[in-house]
């Protein structure tokens, strides 16, 4: 039997993000790939791997041959938010097996400037077809689907709104000290309230916000660490789990299938979630980084709202810093978001998050190890990575 190679994530990067008007989704795909390539300090020939989902009709095909590459490795699952940390997952196994020895990971869209021009309009829905059929037609748009479950949650176990607010509110604090988030201007929670109604019991900024931008990152394996110009981050233990696509087919609104996915990611990784030094989760929605800690294990099931109380997902708050760059919310959301939670969480425990950087509680030192778990759908699907130093 040969042995399994260990893996780690050698290069990150993003392209420009926020509000990008004169770039093509290719585009920003290059520009984050060249960078992530920099940043690690490889060559591109070195390069025998490439997963990328959501551009072209042969996707990943048509961004490989603009980038051009021609990978031996390939992948182009998708699953909506969590295809980063799926894709993540599978090009680890691929590369421990020797199936490959450097995969490129690489996202770019123009979801804001393809709307402001009308070149596309806002996502409703996903379609009318397959299960989605019996839901559409009676105006069940995906941002309705997040505010049912939220409001599921809240008859179950008493959130409050005000606590869903204090997720955005803590999202900016966070946002703040990020020069490259979209929007770092403080708010209040009553601001919060006070928006105007999406979908109850969201307002405005119970929502993510829209942007343009990409993200690259380069996994390798062990042998070519001492070949990079940055310290190397461990890919440990990684969980994958879908759940349904029709409402009517998920069993409680109130757990997410990060429940499965975050299980198993750390049971392979033998560690716990308590250990964890700042987690990375996706938040398109406040209701989502409240659900989503609860099944990571953070705190206990209906307990969401009280966790995040007190201002303890600040990098600044003395508990658990959570999408420490402002996330989703208020950095930057150009569409499927995964792949920046792993480019955030590898330049945290690089020590590299400049005025946002986390330290650990107790020694004050640089974090050793992190959490990265994305939702796809309308928690549909769910991947869970855990980093280490």
């Amino acid at each position: 039997m040969v042995a399994r190679r260990k893996v780690a994530v050698v290069g990150v990067a993003l392209s420009d993000c926020g509000r990008v008007d004169d770039a093509t989704p290719y585009a920003l795909h290059a520009q984050a790939a060249r960078r992530a390539l920099a940043d690690a300090g490889l060559d591109r020939s070195l390069v025998d791997g490439f997963a990328s989902a959501g551009l072209g009709t042969l996707a990943p095909v048509e961004v490989a041959e603009y980038l051009g590459l021609r990978p031996t490795w390939v992948d182009s699952t998708s699953v909506g938010g969590a295809t980063w940390e799926v894709m993540a997952a599978h090009a680890a196994d691929a590369i421990a097996a020797g199936h490959a020895r450097v995969v490129l990971l690489a996202y770019g869209s123009t979801a804001r400037a393809d709307v402001r021009a009308g070149r596309r309009t806002g996502t409703l829905s996903f379609g009318t077809r397959g299960p989605l059929q019996f839901e559409v037609p009676y105006g069940h748009t995906l941002i309705a689907k997040y505010a049912m479950a939220a409001r599921r949650h809240m008859i179950e176990y008493g959130t409050t709104i005000e606590q869903l607010a204090e997720v955005a509110v803590q999202a900016r604090a966070n946002a703040a000290l990020n020069p490259e988030a979209m929007f770092r201007t403080p708010v209040t929670v009553d601001e919060v309230l006070t928006g105007p109604v999406i979908a109850d019991p969201f307002t405005k900024l119970h929502c993510c916000v829209r942007s343009d931008g990409g993200a690259a990152v380069l996994l390798a394996a062990e042998e070519y660490v001492r070949d990079c110009r940055t310290p190397p981050v461990w890919v440990l233990g990684s969980g994958e789990h879908v759940s349904h696509a029709a409402m009517s087919e998920w069993g409680d609104f109130t757990v997410s299938p990060a429940a499965v996915s975050g299980r198993l990611a750390f049971e392979r990784a033998g560690v716990r979630p308590d250990e964890m030094d700042f987690a990375e989760i996706y938040d398109a929605f406040t209701y989502m980084t409240l659900v989503t800690l609860e099944d990571l294990g953070f705190c206990g099931k209906g307990e969401g709202g009280a966790f995040v109380e007190k201002g303890r997902l600040r990098v600044e708050g003395g508990g658990l810093p959570v999408n420490t760059d402002g996330g989703g919310l208020s950095a930057q959301h150009p569409g499927m978001r995964g792949l920046f939670l792993l480019v955030e969480a590898v330049r945290q425990l690089r020590g590299e998050g400049g005025e946002r950087q986390v330290r650990r509680r107790g020694d004050g030192g640089l974090p050793r190890l992190g959490v990265a778990s994305g939702t796809g759908g309308w928690f549909c699907s769910s991947g869970t990575v855990v980093l280490g130093v």
